[in-house]
Protein backbone atom coordinates (compact mmCIF):
# COMPACT_ATOMS: atom_id res chain seq x y z
CA UNK A 1 0.00 0.00 0.00
CA UNK A 2 1.79 2.88 -0.98
CA UNK A 3 0.74 6.29 0.75
CA UNK A 4 0.66 9.96 -0.68
CA UNK A 5 3.29 12.38 1.52
CA UNK A 6 2.45 15.90 1.06
CA UNK A 7 5.20 18.56 1.50
CA UNK A 8 6.02 19.74 4.70
CA UNK A 9 4.90 23.80 3.22
CA UNK A 10 1.36 22.02 2.99
CA UNK A 11 1.33 20.76 6.58
CA UNK A 12 2.56 24.28 7.73
CA UNK A 13 0.15 26.28 5.67
CA UNK A 14 -2.71 23.96 6.95
CA UNK A 15 -1.21 24.27 10.63
CA UNK A 16 -1.58 28.10 10.27
CA UNK A 17 -5.10 28.39 8.55
CA UNK A 18 -6.04 26.49 11.76
CA UNK A 19 -4.16 29.04 13.95
CA UNK A 20 -6.22 32.10 12.22
CA UNK A 21 -9.40 30.47 12.58
CA UNK A 22 -8.66 29.56 15.93
CA UNK A 23 -8.23 33.47 16.27
CA UNK A 24 -11.43 34.20 14.33
CA UNK A 25 -13.40 32.47 16.54
CA UNK A 26 -11.97 34.24 19.56
CA UNK A 27 -12.24 37.51 17.96
CA UNK A 28 -15.78 36.53 16.91
CA UNK A 29 -17.10 35.36 20.44
CA UNK A 30 -16.30 39.22 21.46
CA UNK A 31 -18.72 40.23 19.53
CA UNK A 32 -23.13 39.85 20.33
CA UNK A 33 -24.49 38.55 17.31
CA UNK A 34 -27.67 37.41 18.25
CA UNK A 35 -28.82 33.97 17.11
CA UNK A 36 -25.77 33.88 14.74
CA UNK A 37 -23.61 33.28 17.69
CA UNK A 38 -23.72 29.45 17.45
CA UNK A 39 -24.08 29.73 13.60
CA UNK A 40 -20.80 31.09 13.01
CA UNK A 41 -19.08 29.59 16.31
CA UNK A 42 -20.15 26.15 14.07
CA UNK A 43 -19.33 27.10 11.02
CA UNK A 44 -15.88 27.75 11.68
CA UNK A 45 -15.58 24.88 14.30
CA UNK A 46 -16.77 22.74 10.38
CA UNK A 47 -14.22 24.55 8.41
CA UNK A 48 -11.38 24.04 10.90
CA UNK A 49 -12.88 20.00 11.41
CA UNK A 50 -12.89 19.56 7.66
CA UNK A 51 -9.15 20.57 7.24
CA UNK A 52 -7.85 18.05 9.54
CA UNK A 53 -10.43 15.25 8.33
CA UNK A 54 -8.56 16.11 4.98
CA UNK A 55 -5.16 16.68 5.61
CA UNK A 56 -3.75 15.76 8.87
CA UNK A 57 -6.10 12.58 8.30
CA UNK A 58 -5.00 12.16 5.08
CA UNK A 59 -8.70 11.34 3.79
CA UNK A 60 -8.01 13.83 0.48
CA UNK A 61 -5.89 11.73 -1.50
CA UNK A 62 -7.22 8.03 -0.07
CA UNK A 63 -9.90 5.70 -1.49
CA UNK A 64 -13.23 5.82 -2.35
CA UNK A 65 -14.36 3.32 0.66
CA UNK A 66 -12.22 5.73 3.27
CA UNK A 67 -14.26 8.54 1.94
CA UNK A 68 -17.12 6.66 2.42
CA UNK A 69 -16.44 5.76 6.22
CA UNK A 70 -15.28 9.56 6.64
CA UNK A 71 -18.98 10.38 5.51
CA UNK A 72 -20.30 7.85 7.63
CA UNK A 73 -18.96 9.41 10.92
CA UNK A 74 -20.17 12.38 10.05
CA UNK A 75 -23.58 11.05 9.43
CA UNK A 76 -23.63 9.17 12.43
CA UNK A 77 -22.72 12.46 13.82
CA UNK A 78 -25.62 14.52 12.60
CA UNK A 79 -27.73 11.73 13.91
CA UNK A 80 -26.59 12.29 17.78
CA UNK A 81 -27.14 15.52 17.56
CA UNK A 82 -30.88 15.35 16.18
CA UNK A 83 -31.48 13.15 18.92
CA UNK A 84 -29.71 15.43 21.69
CA UNK A 85 -31.66 18.07 20.67
CA UNK A 86 -35.01 16.51 20.16
CA UNK A 87 -34.63 15.40 23.95
CA UNK A 88 -33.62 18.85 24.92
CA UNK A 89 -36.95 20.47 22.60
CA UNK A 90 -39.27 17.89 24.35
CA UNK A 91 -38.15 18.15 28.08
CA UNK A 92 -41.17 19.72 30.58
CA UNK A 93 -40.16 22.62 32.93
CA UNK A 94 -40.14 20.95 36.45
CA UNK A 95 -41.75 24.19 38.79
CA UNK A 96 -39.52 24.96 41.55
CA UNK A 97 -36.37 23.93 39.31
CA UNK A 98 -36.11 27.38 37.36
CA UNK A 99 -32.04 27.47 36.73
Amino acid sequence: MSSHVLPLRTYYTIFFVLMGLTALTTWVAFFDLGVMNNVVALSIASIKAALVLLYFMHVRFSGRLIWVFAAAGFFWLVIFFVLILTDYATRIPVPGWAG
